[in-house]
């Protein structure tokens, strides 16, 4: 592309004590990008430019407030929340010096460990003027809590450890023979997770350690743990109650604006407890009942009271609210069905950065849903009961994101006993409506049938993010709902009220079908539903955009097209309609309202650029968990991209999925969203990141003049990314995205699959400047993974 159509901005230097002169006037060769205003000092220049942005990056961590500067969130911290309590905020002064603030760093740990200060002290120089920030602190402290995690488990009183357990093959066809730990590297925030050198033993006084309303003590956050001061900001990103709904006065809680006024409970919820070890051993009792050929090793053991508890807490906290099939106030612990729990289990321990013992619950949970379906004579879809559809589903989750080829391998092939669980549960579920004669349904009846059309929807949306990522047809189709309900308001499932008072709410709530949502949005009217609902309909919608683009006559057939894209219009302004939510969302969320709106956007943009571009060699690739394969296949579909009007309009959605994450900071992102964000997020962004890449290549590379349309939208993406832009490193802008995609998406891993997909466009970006590099060479930082991606005996698949 010809230099005079996209003007690249020149590098900026970098200002180092060496190289500062002192004079009475001294040199301003800081030149702000927007106004043109000169500065003395790199810093100068950047406050400045905030104040042409309007951009507020300093935000606190105790309120919804933000700041330009951090010298006005340290006064705002003193003064404002003086009387709050909590870590005070240290300026900038106190937090320099590196070895200094390493010793702080490590001061209140007692174990001998030996800390190389020296690259520490590189570390913090490396930093942005040496500030010893939080998030450097993160990376600072990697190290300690290396070696602290390796004493603790070297202590470790579990029983058979989970690397040692061999799995009997005698009736399980779900599972491979052994179970193989793959190798796990450590996660660098590690220390935030309390680690319990004790997990098998019990407390003859049956006492507890997990405090269900103290995140600092889910999250390792205890004084006395050796962590920074500074530390605690990261903490204080996640909600401050075990289930992620603090009470009303928190400031996590935004309060519906119409909640009942006649004295009823909250509807929010708080995580399912175990309460004593009784409890602990009614639940070992459980599975062991329920394992009648004796398929889970002697050597299994149910992790202790606390480590339960913590897995309870980051499951209903941290995944609940982006699939929340399962009802919390009638979830008890040591009454649903084993196989259930262990599933719920397993993946509260992926969140918990406990790998290992999330696949010891998973593979537990696989071998109980394995024997009930065998062992169950004349069996029958219709007579299932909800839990084997649940917990199948939920360790299907856990086996497509792993990371591990054969574990999606395994969710496929039990794809089509799933759909047919549903179906035949979904017209036993007609039948008990039918047989009520137009009866309204009772608290528990309502309960048992919210919780089947739930659980229908959740596979359904699962059902569709297969498609989405691997370009699998989809198992069900929205036609086979029929007349079904959408899911009602999440507070109404979570109410707790009178049966009197519950029936007022019920008789309230709107009462939409799949199919009556699905031709409103074909014929252009929005209708007020349910998050949840939202979610499903996007989700009904890209589906419909998938099969469109499959078809034949996809490209002759402009009406269907024309028709797609006004109902994708519809549900973006039903957003407006959307019946408002009682949640807790972390500060550091970048989103307002319920999670399933913002996984819902997530889905949006992708279905709107499909329409233009179908990338289906890239998610064929991925199915096979090559990152050098799925790079070629990035680099394969340059010529999908084209370069129209049309396009721009995709590059927009392009640009606001990359913008969420620049806006909020990119390193920030990177640290919290794998427990924050959903697992849509990554899987939708795969695809306009790629798009996003592609397109700035042709920009750079063609010929052919770019428009004006194309060049306002390249300023604009040049202007965003103007910061990380290093001329000497990545000349162009294309390379630059994809590797600042990448470098988000595996820095912190809680699912699998965002490793392959951040070593993936790690390729990409090579391959967009001209060259290949060896990965392994490329990444000398190791992140915690699900699964090794390397040798099959690595899997437990």
């Amino acid at each position: 592309m010809p230099g005079a159509s996209v003007a690249v901005m020149p590098s900026t230097a970098t200002s180092t004590p060496a190289s500062r002169k002192t004079s009475i006037a001294p040199e301003r060769k800081y030149k702000c990008q927007f106004c043109n205003r000169a500065f003395s000092r790199s810093e100068h220049r950047s406050r400045h430019e905030r104040s042409d942005t309007k951009e507020r990056p300093f935000k606190c961590q105790k309120c919804r407030s933000t700041f330009v500067r951090r010298d006005l969130l340290l006064r705002h911290d003193r003064t404002v929340h003086a009387k709050d309590g909590g870590v005070p905020l240290h300026s900038d002064g106190k937090r320099r010096g590196g070895p200094k603030a390493a010793r702080t760093v490590s001061g209140s740990s007692k174990s001998a460990l030996a800390i190389d200060t020296s690259a520490l002290s590189e570390q913090i120089e490396a930093s942005s003027d040496g500030i010893f920030d939080v998030e450097t602190a993160a990376m600072l402290v990697a190290d300690i809590q290396h070696k602290a995690r390796a004493a603790a488990r070297a202590n470790s009183e579990f029983g058979a450890s989970p690397s040692s357990m061999t799995f009997p093959s005698n009736g399980s066809s779900m599972l491979e023979p052994t179970y193989t730990n793959a190798p796990l590297a450590l996660h660098q925030w590690d220390g935030f997770v309390p680690q319990d050198p004790k997990a098998h033993s019990i407390t003859s006084n049956g006492s507890m350690s997990f405090d269900a309303q103290n995140p600092n003590q889910l999250l390792g956050g205890q004084h006395g743990n050796g962590l920074a001061p500074n530390m605690q900001a990261m903490i204080n990103s996640l909600p401050p109650s075990a289930a992620g709904t603090p009470a009303p006065q928190s400031p996590f809680v935004q309060q519906r604006a119409d909640s009942p006024a006649d004295g009823a409970q909250s509807s929010t919820f708080k995580a399912p407890m175990i309460n004593s070890d009784e409890e602990r051993n009614v639940i070992l009792d459980n599975i062991r009942g329920n394992d009648s050929e004796h398929a889970i090793p002697e050597g299994f053991r149910v992790p202790s009271l606390s480590s339960l508890n913590r897995y309870l807490a980051t499951y209903f906290g941290l995944f609940h609210h982006h699939l929340p099939f399962l009802h919390p106030a009638s979830f008890e612990p040591t009454q649903v069905s084993p196989a259930l729990l262990l599933a719920v289990l397993s993946i509260g321990a992926l969140y918990a950065f406990d790998q290992e013992q999330a696949y010891v619950l998973h593979i537990g949970s696989k071998v109980l849903v394995n024997q009930f379906l065998q062992n169950k004579e004349n069996f029958s879809s219709r007579k299932c009961p909800l839990w084997t559809m649940q917990s199948s589903l939920l360790n299907m989750i856990f086996a497509s994101w792993s990371g591990d080829a054969k574990g999606l391998e395994w969710a496929c092939s039990i794809k089509g006993l799933l759909a047919n669980m549903v179906a035949g549960n979904r017209y036993e579920l007609k039948l008990r409506q039918e047989a009520r004669g137009g009866r309204p349904p009772t608290r528990a009846e309502w309960v048992e049938d919210e919780g089947c059309r739930r659980t229908y929807y959740a596979v359904y949306i699962f059902f569709g993010l297969l498609t989405l990522t691997y370009n699998h047809t989809p198992a069900i189709s929205f036609n086979e709902f029929e007349d079904l309900q959408l899911p009602s308001t999440e507070a109404l499932w979570n109410l707790k009220v009178s049966e009197d008072a519950w029936q007022d709410h019920l008789r309230a709530s709107p009462s939409v079908t799949i199919m009556k949502a699905h031709a409103d949005l074909f014929q252009g009217e929005a209708l007020k539903y349910s998050a949840f609902a939202t979610r499903v309909m996007i989700n009904a919608l890209f589906l419909e955009v998938w099969y469109h683009k499959r078809s034949p006559e996809a490209l002759q057939d402009v009406l269907t097209e024309y028709k797609l894209r006004i109902a994708l219009e519809t549900w973006e302004k039903s957003l407006d309609l959307c019946e408002p939510e009682t949640v807790a969302v972390p500060l550091s969320a970048p989103h307002k309202g319920h999670p399933l709106i913002f996984n819902a956007k997530a889905m949006f943009r992708n279905a709107r650029a499909r329409l233009e571009v179908d990338l289906k060699g890239v998610q064929e690739a991925l199915r096979y968990h090559e990152s050098y394969e799925v790079a070629a296949a990035m680099a394969n579909a340059r010529d999908r991209v084209k370069r129209s009007s049309e396009m721009i309009k995709v590059i927009q959605e392009c640009y606001d999925c990359i913008e969420t994450a620049v806006r909020q900071g990119v390193r920030w992102v990177a640290r919290t969203s794998p427990t924050n964000w959903s697992i849509e997020h990554p899987l939708c962004g795969m695809d306009l990141i790629i798009i996003l890449s592609l397109w700035l290549y042709r920009l750079e590379h063609d010929e052919e003049q770019a428009t004006e349309e194309e060049l306002v939208m390249y300023n604009k993406i040049r202007e965003l990314l103007g910061k990380d832009l290093d001329d000497r490193y990545v000349p162009q802008l294309s390379s630059l995205v994809a590797r600042l995609w990448g470098s988000m998406l595996d820095e912190v891993v809680v699912w699998g699959i965002t490793r392959l997909m951040g070593e993936s466009f790690r390729l990409h970006s090579q391959a967009l400047v001209g060259y290949v590099d060896d990965i392994a060479a490329s990444s000398n930082v190791s992140t915690p993974s699900m699964t090794s991606q390397g040798a099959d005996e690595d899997s437990v698949y």
